[in-house]
């Protein structure tokens, strides 16, 4: 136990009144050694005292890691039983199974074939409107082009005529040009006996109301029936090929902002419709076609 200064001073008076003076140096050099061994070794023991905290705080880490390890060797040994099971389930592969795959890798090779079949097809059409198209352009070759158009759109073939072609102002009585345009457009559709077609009436937004017209609806179906009639009644088309249809002003080209606008918005589009039993026997001859030809894949 330490000293404390008042009873060390006291030890030191009495000793000083019972031995010498150099008998109490040589105690207060021992006091003073033995002091400083009591001050080591209590810094001694404080550092003991830290390292023993120190490895308390280890041991409790280690603990925990190696609960953790202990977890991980479980949840490992758990899923390596799971790959066992299903490395056994993979090589239990029955032929039933191998049957099944092959009748779905056979099932793919149909549908490629029939894409295949379905893309030829398209083509044969697309090439039946290229000849169609220029049949056309070549009879109404003379035509101004602000006036007729043959176009292609989403693999329909359409002829866009001018109404100032075919019609007077406002009304759907026919113009002296409209014989002239009308018999070359039949030339052609009968021409093409395989063909249908529909007329359509298209209108500006000008409103109109005549005693035998009510509206733009009217006059577009009127116009469209008149051309109808004119290629069944002078030119012989069979009228079974034959749809006439009133679209009003609701499909303009342009905006009906100016005059020059509005004359592209009054047109007559005579539509030739495919027939989708020829389509699907163009598929079918396709896949007659193929299915006769040899394997070339097959040595």
């Amino acid at each position: 136990m330490k000293l404390k200064a008042p009873t060390v001073l006291l030890v030191l008076v009495m000793l000083s009144s019972c031995v010498s003076s150099k008998k109490y140096s040589s105690m207060e050099s021992q006091y003073k050694s033995m002091e400083a061994k009591y001050l080591d070794m209590t810094a001694q023991l404080d550092e003991a005292n830290q390292k023993l905290n120190s490895c308390l705080n280890d041991k409790t880490a280690a603990e925990a890691n190696a609960k953790s390890l202990a977890g991980q060797i479980d949840y490992l040994k758990t899923s390596n039983q799971d790959l066992i099971k299903q490395m056994g389930n993979m090589t239990t592969l029955s032929a039933k199974g191998a049957e099944n795959l092959e009748k779905s890798l056979e099932s793919l090779r149909e549908k490629d074939l029939t894409i295949m079949r379905l893309n030829e097809a398209v083509n044969r059409k697309d090439s039946v409107n290229l000849a169609l198209v220029t049949s056309l352009k070549g009879v109404l070759g003379n035509m101004a082009d602000s006036d007729i158009e043959i176009n292609v759109e989403k693999g329909v073939v359409f002829i866009s005529i001018s109404d100032k072609l075919l019609f007077k102002s406002g009304s759907y009585d026919v113009t002296e040009k409209a014989s002239a345009v009308l018999g070359k457009v039949a030339q052609v559709i009968n021409n093409k006996p395989e063909f249908e077609f529909m007329v359509e009436g298209h209108t500006d937004n000008v409103p109109i109301s005549q005693p035998c017209i009510k509206d733009n609806w009217d006059l577009s179906v009127l116009r469209a029936t008149t051309v109808v009639k004119i290629l069944q009644e002078q030119y012989k088309v069979d009228p079974a090929r034959m749809t006439a249809a009133g679209r009003s002003s609701y499909i303009p080209l342009n905006d009906n902002d100016t005059p020059e606008n509005k004359a592209r918005n009054r047109r007559t589009r005579i539509v030739v419709l495919p027939k989708l039993d020829q389509f699907y026997n163009m598929i079918e001859d396709g896949l007659e076609e193929m299915s006769q030809k040899p394997d070339s894949t097959s040595k």
